[in-house]
């Protein structure tokens, strides 16, 4: 876990002020500290996501105001993507021939019946 000037310090020109706003917008969402306020502790995963919105911001150009709409749609991809392993994952415990059924199924995107 860390705090937000540790998080901060991970990125070259992030500034503290920008992290908090982005807190504030509830594009990431660290737990708050309970020290007083505008103190979060930040678990791996909101670390990762402070990554992913610096390189949306910084390396590719996106602006503040399609940050919410791109990440709920990268968000859903990611859901998507878990919970389609998760059916791997299912099938795989299947004899041989149920699996390679579903899998053909799932290949034509559920056109075969």
């Amino acid at each position: 876990m860390m705090k937000l000037a540790s998080v901060v310090a991970l990125f070259p020109d992030l500034q503290q002020v920008e992290l908090t706003t982005w807190i504030e917008r509830r594009l990431v969402r660290p737990e708050p500290a309970g020290e007083g306020e505008g103190e979060w502790v930040f678990h791996e995963i909101d670390v990762a996501r402070v990554h992913l919105i610096y390189d949306l911001r910084r390396n590719l150009d996106v602006p503040d105001d399609t940050l919410p709409l791109l990440l709920s749609v990268l968000d859903q991809l990611y859901d998507l993507r878990r919970k389609l392993n998760a059916v791997n994952v299912l099938v795989d415990d299947h004899p041989a021939e149920l699996r390679d059924a579903i899998r053909a199924i799932l290949k034509s995107g559920g056109t075969e019946h």
